[in-house]
């Protein structure tokens, strides 16, 4: 028998709104202080950080549909430009973006005459309360307000993923695991993920270091298994193709194949992937997504999903 567990997160920021205003529930009244000694330090008082988050729960699937209600929502990014991952020390080539572009209502839903896009303002006021969704088609159309019932969030397993424990990390474009992962039998019970160390070329001769070359373990080879037999996928050791690769020892770790398809609809719609497991075999594929600004330029945001690896001796 064997287990899996999977978990799913997207990350989304402040910026990709054009206005986001939160205010933090009150805090509950603290107990009447009693005489202390005038020695005793005062209390150190919490900061914005330390402030709990708003946790509230609503169906998926009715968000989803609220969100499409007027069917012309999901179809912003296509014009987007594609960014890669932003290093420490990186410029922000497009702090200045949005300069030249107005308030008005009619720029959050593109030109006259283009693509329509859907145009939405979220609000929550509290614990009790529904989530309101007011959803505009354009600027002179129909407007619809839905109301959310919400819950009480309910506990789930937290997957950590300790950095400091990383034993493969990979960064390449959405692309070349798109592709080859369309190319595998739907079929498939589980999906192996296979790191080796990059080989050191000791030589200088040219055919030498072409036999090194053919005898080399892949860097990344990616395998499924299923009832009618198996797939090998092996990718080169190429900066075009795998532009961050780390890896100090051979890796090997299987997952479920329908855990991995989960995160399909994430790959097919990002420009860049980082694929990252650690040393007891946890999973971490992080998508980034091109957002389009209602104004029109770009913010990023990113997906990421984390699955638990198979235990065969469970």
């Amino acid at each position: 028998m064997s287990l899996s567990y999977k978990s799913a997160t997207a990350y989304v920021f402040a910026d990709i709104f054009d206005e986001y205003i939160y205010t933090p529930p009150p805090a509950p009244a603290s107990p009447p202080s009693t005489p202390s000694s005038s020695l005793t330090p005062p209390p150190v008082p919490a900061s914005q950080s330390d402030t709990p988050p708003t946790v509230l729960e609503v169906p998926l699937g009715t968000l989803i549909e609220c969100l499409n209600i007027f069917g012309t929502a999901g179809a912003g990014a296509s014009g987007a430009k594609h960014k890669k991952w932003r290093k420490a020390g990186d410029d922000d080539g497009d702090a200045h973006d949005d300069e030249g572009h107005g308030g008005r209502i009619e720029n959050f839903f593109g030109p006259a005459g283009g693509e329509k896009r859907t145009g939405m303002r979220l609000s929550y006021a509290g614990e009790g309360h529904p989530l309101t969704l007011l959803v505009l088609e354009d600027a002179a159309g129909p407007t619809a307000t839905c109301e959310i019932t919400t819950y009480d969030a309910e506990p789930h397993l937290e997957l950590p993923f300790d950095a400091e424990q990383t034993a493969l990390k990979i960064i390449l474009k959405s692309s070349w695991l798109r592709d080859a992962l369309s190319e595998l039998d739907p079929s498939s019970d589980k999906l192996t993920f296979i790191g080796n160390p990059p080989t050191a070329h000791g030589t200088n001769t040219t055919a030498a270091r072409t036999a090194a070359r053919a005898t080399a373990k892949p860097m990344l080879r990616i395998q499924a298994v299923g009832s009618f037999g198996s797939t090998e996928m092996d990718y080169p050791n190429d900066r075009e193709v795998l532009e961050t690769f780390e890896c100090t020892r051979t890796v090997s770790f299987s997952y479920r194949y329908s855990n991995i398809t989960r995160a399909i609809r994430a790959l097919q719609h990002s420009t860049k992937t980082s694929l990252r497991i650690d040393e007891e075999g946890l999973l971490s594929l992080q998508f980034l997504m091109p957002s389009p600004k209602p104004r029109g330029g770009t913010s990023d945001a990113f997906i990421e999903f984390r699955c638990l690896p198979l235990d065969e001796d469970i």
